[in-house]
């Protein structure tokens, strides 16, 4: 039998102290039976919401190899070790005011465990306002297509020059436990007086690097459940209508890009474009003209003459089922460090693919109904934006219509993102790459927007013609 390590979750704890998880055991017998009763009543909706709505079930979690490796998102992470690992134990030290204690864990299990923990994860949600048009105050059974495409987006945001290259949130580098209550020995008669702990973000207690958190913070704040927010989910909805879908509708993932291009645009991130190909076609000059920066762009990045490049690309790979001759060409585009991941998932069933071990594919489920966030608050608490539960499933049970990412920070990115990409599509078996790069711009009359849904006429088989949406149907290869 294969060797096998459970490394689907993370499990933390406070080593020092571990009477400090339960910060509350002094409170009031009352209230604390109340606040058990809340957080029982709260558990038992979001269980059954998720098992209702087919995300996250009652199976056990998935194993990965330790013989093979894992890559995420363009990095390659072998988790076998010899001997015991390397653990290293500090001391507890002060951080405002906070006791925290420090774990480190050495070598690639621990930088892949700390990358994925980074990415962000966008879930459905329940209690937000209600969508415009509708009275709908959770996106829990419809939403997953627009929480996928909010993670594509997030990710290549978090890859802007805002922050550091292999940037990773530094909650994940202290083994502690998620939502942690932590209180020093000043709060303690406070919190008798009041019934109430304090609550830290995690984030803010380990903040070791302030200005790179505030980055990060800002960034979760931009997908927040509210309407002014620029890629929050009544945003996106509201973009939506343009192409006929609404609150409650089911969205595909091409219309998912067209989406996000448009809130790009109409948003204050300056500095980003976003490029969705046409018929399975990048138009170089097209993509050159988009990130070129214009005399009265007063941005920052005016000098390099380039806007960071968010490249989509709506494919249909096979016509009921995943064809198995795209099997490699999908692990060959994810190996590249350029590659953001993948909008696809199940059929009607939407996963943020980030990467591979073997024959599955790992990913984000976005299938997890929890309370939303304020993010207009102060300090906001970030842990329920990043998820410590690596899943995967088997290639052949991915839907074959997604939507593939991409992400060039300068025109020397671009360059090498058309040669590596290509070269990912073309040196293998498959006769016809799933899409193209092509010199020179999209001239064609008719125009594939969201804003303006054409129809192209085609003929089928009998020489009849029939009208199809070149936003929900794709080019067979």
């Amino acid at each position: 039998m294969e060797p096998t390590d459970e490394l689907a979750s993370f499990e933390v704890v406070n080593l020092l102290n571990p009477g400090l998880l339960d910060p509350s055991a002094d409170v009031d017998g009352h209230v604390q039976e109340s606040k058990d009763k809340a957080k029982l009543k709260t558990k038992l909706i979001s269980a059954w919401n998720n098992l209702r709505y087919g995300g996250w079930s009652l199976k056990g979690k998935p194993r990965l190899s330790k013989s093979s490796p894992v890559c995420l998102l363009g990095q390659s992470y072998q988790l076998s070790y010899s001997g015991k690992q390397d653990r290293t134990v500090m001391p507890a030290c002060e951080c405002r005011g906070f006791t925290v204690s420090v774990c480190f864990l050495s070598g690639e299990r621990e930088s892949f465990r700390r990358a994925f923990s980074s990415l962000l994860w966008m879930t459905y949600r329940r209690g937000f306002p209600p969508l415009d048009g509708s009275a709908l105050t959770s996106d829990a059974g419809w939403g997953c297509m627009l929480r996928s495409a909010q993670m594509l987006l997030a990710h290549g945001l978090m890859l802007m020059p805002f922050l550091s290259s292999g940037w990773t949130w530094p909650a994940t580098h202290h083994l502690t436990k998620d939502d942690l209550e932590v209180l020093d020995d000043s709060l303690r008669e406070s919190r008798r007086d009041s019934g109430k702990p304090r609550r830290r973000s995690l984030g803010t207690t380990l903040d070791c690097e302030a200005q790179e958190e505030r980055t990060h913070r800002r960034t979760v704040s931009w997908f927040g459940d509210l309407s002014s927010t620029p890629f929050g989910l009544h945003r996106l909805v509201e973009l939506g209508r343009a192409s006929g879908k609404r609150a409650g509708d089911w969205y595909g993932p091409a219309i998912a890009a067209h989406i996000l291009q448009k809130a790009v645009a109409a948003s204050e991130v300056s500095d980003l474009a976003v490029y969705v190909a046409q018929d399975c076609t990048v138009y170089v000059g097209d993509v050159l003209n988009l990130c070129g920066t214009s005399r009265t762009d007063l941005s920052a990045r005016r000098r390099s003459g380039w806007k960071s490049l968010v490249l989509l690309v709506p494919v249909r790979l096979g016509s009921e089922v995943l064809n198995p001759a795209y099997t490699q060409c999908v692990k060959r585009l994810l190996e590249l460090q350029c590659c953001m991941g993948i909008i696809g998932g199940k059929p009607k069933h939407s996963l943020f693919f980030v990467g591979f071990q073997d024959d599955h594919l790992i990913y984000l489920d976005p299938h997890y109904c929890q309370t939303t966030v304020d993010v207009q608050q102060d300090n906001f608490p970030l842990e329920s934006f990043h998820c410590k539960t690596v899943r995967k499933m088997p290639f052949n049970h991915m839907d074959p219509s997604c939507t593939v990412g991409f992400y060039a920070a300068s025109r020397g990115d671009f360059q090498t993102l058309c040669s590596d990409v290509t070269e990912a599509l073309t040196s293998s078996e498959e006769k016809y790459p799933i899409f193209t790069f092509v010199e020179g711009h999209n001239n064609a009359e008719r125009s594939c927007t969201s804003d303006s849904v054409t129809h192209i006429k085609t003929k089928d088989r009998l020489g009849r013609i029939k009208k199809k949406s070149c936003l929900d149907e794709f080019v067979l290869l």
